[in-house]
């Protein structure tokens, strides 16, 4: 596929030319979901708790006593089944942060950018550095580019402190260096802007992932035994054992 490159005013300079079979050779929606997953409950703080009924204040108390009322038997009035009792079943404070293999994120990362291509979803800038911090820049760059009301993921090559100042007020920008990226950032906004420069490299790293290892070979067939061959040793004393 062929993509158009932009300066930063947005004006075409170029194109691109990229597969994204070259980034990953094919997109699993498993994969995918199970990385985004990780990534959100990695996000949740774990902080709720709720008291039990050892825990809220009032007296143990029995509130009358067993028989000869007419009433239900009751117990404290700390209990879950009255009101300002405890919680039966409490909240407490949990992890709920979980990991998966490492290859395999990196895997989802490459698969995450590989189906935003396809889905013509990313747009090439050739270079997005400015001289001091100014919103106004890199807000009319969004709009020269027709981003201007979409959530919008910027990747550079590497950090620019002068860039991400000038972004971070804008509401819906994120920016992340393409060495930072994973499948959760790369899915979550509507469009990604990315300099050559880094889909270059990030382009460059997928190629050395999917290729195979050295040292991968496949084992050679075992070859057919001759009619008349001398059986080993260890085959022959197994019979003799029977």
């Amino acid at each position: 596929m062929n993509l158009a490159v932009y300066d930063i005013s947005g004006k075409q300079v170029g194109s691109y030319e990229i597969d994204p079979a070259d980034i990953a050779p094919r997109v699993s929606k498993q994969l995918l979901h199970d990385a985004v997953v990780m990534y959100q409950a990695n996000q949740r703080q774990g902080t709720q708790k709720t008291k039990t009924r050892g825990e809220v204040a009032g007296s143990t108390r029995k509130l009358y006593k067993q028989k000869g009322t007419g009433n239900a038997r009751a117990g404290a009035r700390r209990s879950g089944t009255r009101r300002g009792g405890g919680h039966i079943f409490a909240k407490r404070p949990r992890d709920f942060g979980w990991r998966m293999p490492r290859k395999a994120l990196q895997q989802a990362t490459r698969m995450a950018l590989a189906s935003r291509l396809a889905d013509d979803e990313v747009k090439l800038i050739d270079s997005i550095s400015v001289a001091a911090p100014k919103t106004a820049i890199v807000a009319s760059m969004l709009k020269k580019l027709g981003l201007g009301e979409k959530t919008v993921l910027v990747a550079p090559e590497k950090h620019d402190a002068n860039f991400w100042k000038s972004a971070r007020n804008i509401d819906g920008v994120s920016v992340a260096p393409v060495a930072e990226l994973n499948a959760w950032s790369i899915l979550r906004p509507r469009s990604i802007v990315m300099t050559t420069a880094a889909i270059d490299a990030f382009r460059a790293s997928a190629v050395a992932a999917n290729k195979p290892a050295a040292g991968s070979k496949k084992k050679a067939a075992a070859k057919p035994v001759k009619a008349g061959a001398k059986k080993s040793p260890a085959s022959s004393s197994k019979k003799e054992t029977k």
